[in-house]
């Protein structure tokens, strides 16, 4: 029995800094995606770039100006998306599917949006 009262304050101790950890990480993902939006709005203005049914950034042409950033951002969408998944116990495939929903819901009026029959479409 002491020696699970002195686990307990480690314990404790873990989990904080657990949570420290996942939100410091959380909060950097986005910092970095808010940084990147206004790239990513001119390349959706422009028609270069259009949100997939997968919930993911994907060029519409051969031509992929800034497709670091946008590589970036799926990188970080993805991150994101596991994350949710572990903690909703699903998939990352099924949040990044449920999230492209939403995306397409809230897009501005001419972007090129991707519906769940792979057709694209501007909305």
């Amino acid at each position: 029995m002491r020696k699970i009262k002195h686990l307990i304050p480690v314990l404790l101790a873990l989990s904080f800094v657990i949570f420290c950890v996942q939100a410091g990480f959380a909060q950097g993902i986005k910092d970095r995606m808010l940084s990147r939006l206004p790239v990513i709005n001119e390349l959706k203005a422009q028609g270069l770039v259009g949100e997939n049914n997968q919930g993911f950034l994907e060029f519409r042409s051969g031509n992929k100006p800034s497709a670091d950033v946008i590589n970036a951002e799926n990188s970080d969408r993805q991150e994101v998306y596991k994350a949710i998944a572990a903690r909703q116990n699903a998939t990352p495939a099924l949040v990044g599917q449920t999230r492209a929903a939403q995306i397409a819901e809230k897009e501005a009026p001419g972007t090129w949006i991707q519906s769940a029959d792979g057709a694209w479409k501007k909305k």
